[in-house]
């Protein structure tokens, strides 16, 4: 049985997300973030305020995000997707600890991030998204949906 906690198993176990976002005019971007859940709904990465993918979402919130482990044999691959609102992180203390706590979880030591590195203080910007709808990529062949070929399920 598919469900959500397929999504929760997938954003646990993968560090990369691929981010994509469109401009003013509709022109796409995608990108690979590093990322992590924030909880059940959200999930935050960091981000110069001037890269592409950052200023596309100064101008249009909606994204669409894909986490999946590319490094598997050809036919074993699991894939989440979503549709979401992303925007900058409000300069909620809380939060802005909550994120940071969730980052360091999944950093070495040596690459561990602080209240320093996020503007005002530093040059990044911390960004969340809100996972509006949840998708799971589900093999062809799998007797529970009959389908001959790969397909999405929302779920």
């Amino acid at each position: 049985m598919i469900d959500r906690s397929d999504v929760d198993r997938l954003l646990a176990a993968n560090r990369y997300l691929v981010l994509g976002t469109a401009d003013e005019d509709g022109n796409p971007w995608v990108s690979p973030v590093f990322f992590a859940p924030l909880d059940a709904d959200h999930v935050v990465w960091v981000s110069s305020p001037d890269s592409r993918h950052s200023r596309n979402i100064a101008t249009r919130a909606a994204v669409a995000i894909t986490v999946f482990d590319s490094t598997v044999d050809v036919g074993k691959a699991e894939a989440a997707y979503f549709d979401a609102h992303a925007e900058r992180a409000p300069r909620d203390e809380d939060e802005i600890q909550a994120a940071l706590r969730s980052f360091d979880a999944r950093l070495p030591q040596h690459k561990r991030l602080s209240r320093d590195d996020l503007h005002p203080y530093g040059p990044m910007v911390l960004y969340r998204a809100k996972l509006r709808h949840r998708y799971l990529l589900v093999r062809g062949g799998n007797p529970e949906f009959g389908n001959e070929l790969d397909m999405t399920v929302e779920v």
